[in-house]
């Protein structure tokens, strides 16, 4: 197995970071500016947002008694500190920030450490003169700089609201990615897979999701020891705009250096390409004898963990429906921004809307996730033994092809179904709008294909297009955007269910636009050199 050309000890260890560091973010001159700005702006558009919405004294200490018995949506965004604006924005977004924040981290760390192993760059690059350590030194420096970067608009846009609330703020969601940047270097050192590598993080993120929405659940100021078990409680126990608590930063920044020091120990254990955790190896015939079974059996891990959390979402926002009617109460405003995310129907059928559009937004993520799994495996050099022996370019394709957007329809109608559980009424309904999002869900992976075939060298731009969809559908309602906006994404098109009528117009065009693009990325995938 190759090692590194540099003896431990010294400098040594980090001689290179700084070029390794400069070509990470080159590399990622597309991929984090996007995650930075669909970021910065659900945060920084929010005060506007909640002055519309809580515009009156009365009206804000209406909300906080209402959080205060509201167990279901505590759950949601957690509980609130204090009625300004600048405490009211950290309630409404700062969990939601700190989530993108570590997902924007574990996607730069992972790419830069287990997917240049993987496919065999980094050992090119550990031939020269670059330190042992180097690699894991510059993928955490760039999701630092990212996370910095993050943390500086945050502060800034938020300052009129009061600098030091914006400070903590900032700094809280920078410190949430950097805690699991931190721990995706861990788990790079543990799997020879970035794909698991990234699937395991994540799973660690929204197991800390769940663990404060349950801690919130049970306690309405934050106290309960489920909160204080996730990084995304800290955040939230920070309290910025509320009495903050600066001591939590401490916490964040030790989290961050120990789970830093274990990752440093590990890299200098291991050879490279190696992992503590090897890869169990698979059967070479029997259930992998065809292309779409070896696609299933790559991905089926991923559509589990998918369906799994898409089920527990609907069953927790169908849970909170009574409740979100209870909280909006005659609150005009509010009852106004529900509509435009759910439509012109009653308040409860515009909640269901808007919360099932949500998850549509979210199984766009999931689409390009599956779609560029064949960018990874193209890229890694997995594909052409695969396509070495009698199986042409579109079967290959095909079988990926398949549970991406069969898997799509999968988590939707099984998010339905959650709802149904959740909210124990109208599962017809509920499972129609679940079901009516994919048009628009497969559009997003339609392009994504398309980019792969066409352009693969910009395959990973769909996840720009993702971020994009995401921002309009979940801003541009709140901010009262023009229509013209919110109709470049595809969800804008689609029939507002439960409560609207249905309209088979748009999403029969949707659909075959859909086709269209994964037409024509087959078509460009069949036509040019593979790995180019």
């Amino acid at each position: 197995m190759t090692t590194f050309a540099v003896r431990p000890g010294g400098s040594r260890q980090l001689a290179g970071t700084g070029t390794l560091l400069r070509f990470a973010l080159r590399r990622d001159r597309l991929m984090i500016p996007v995650w930075i700005a669909v970021n910065a702006l659900m945060v920084l558009s929010m005060p506007g947002t909640l002055e519309g919405l809580y515009g009156t004294p009365a009206e804000r200490a209406d909300l906080l008694r209402q959080m205060e018995t509201n167990s279901s949506l505590r759950a949601m965004v957690g509980p609130v500190f204090g009625d300004s604006l600048g405490a009211l924005t950290a309630w409404r977004v700062g969990i939601y920030a700190g989530a993108l924040a570590a997902v924007m981290s574990l996607l730069v760390v992972v790419r830069h450490t287990r997917d240049e192993e993987e496919s065999g760059r980094q050992e090119l690059v550990a031939s020269g003169m670059v330190g042992r350590r180097a690699s894991l030194t510059a993928a955490l420096l760039a999701a630092a700089v990212a996370n910095g970067v993050l943390a500086l608009l945050v502060t800034a846009g938020l300052a009129g609201q009061g600098t030091t609330g914006a400070l903590a703020l900032g700094l809280g969601i920078a410190a949430v990615g950097m805690v699991f940047a931190t721990m995706a270097a861990i788990v790079a050192q543990l799997t020879e897979s970035a794909r698991l590598a990234r699937g395991l993080t994540a799973a660690v993120l929204g197991a800390a999701f769940v663990l404060r929405a349950a801690g919130d659940s049970a306690a309405s100021d934050g106290s309960s020891v489920l909160t204080w078990l996730s990084p995304l409680g800290w955040l939230e126990n920070l309290r910025p705009y509320a009495s903050e608590r600066w001591w939590v930063l401490a916490l964040l920044a030790g989290a961050v250096a120990l789970q830093g020091a274990v990752a440093y120990a590990l890299a200098g254990r291991r050879d490279l390409g190696m992992s503590f955790l090897p890869t169990r190896p698979g059967p070479a015939s029997g259930r992998l004898g065809s292309a779409g079974a070896l696609a299933w059996r790559l991905q089926r891990g991923g559509v589990l963990g998918w369906s799994i959390g898409f089920f527990l979402a609907g069953v927790v926002y169908g849970g909170m429906t009574d409740g979100a009617a209870d909280l909006v109460g005659d609150n005009e405003n509010a009852r106004r921004v529900f509509e435009r995310m759910g439509g012109q129907s009653g308040l409860t059928d515009a909640f269901l809307a808007s919360m099932v559009g949500m998850l549509g937004l979210i199984a766009a993520l999931y689409i390009v996730a599956s779609v560029l799994r064949l960018h990874g495996e193209e890229a890694s050099g997995r594909a052409e033994p695969v396509l070495a022996n009698a199986v042409g370019r579109v079967r290959w394709a095909a079988g990926h092809l398949v549970i991406a957007f069969g898997g799509a329809a999968l988590i939707m109608l099984l998010a339905g179904l959650g709802f149904a559980v959740g909210y124990g009424k109208q599962t017809g309904p509920i499972l129609a709008a679940c079901l009516v999002q994919l048009p628009a869900v497969w559009v997003v992976g339609g392009l994504a294909v398309l980019l792969h075939g066409v352009l693969p060298r910009a395959a990973l731009a769909a996840w720009g297009v993702a971020g994009a969809v995401l921002l309009i559908g979940w801003v541009g309602p709140a901010l009262d955007a023009p229509r013209a906006v919110l109709d470049v994404s595809p969800f804008g098109h689609l029939p507002k269910l439960p409560g609207g009528s249905m309209q088979w117009g748009p999403v029969a065009v949707l659909t075959g636009v859909t086709v269209v693009l994964v037409a024509a990325g087959l078509a460009g995938l069949r036509r040019r050199d593979m790995s180019t």
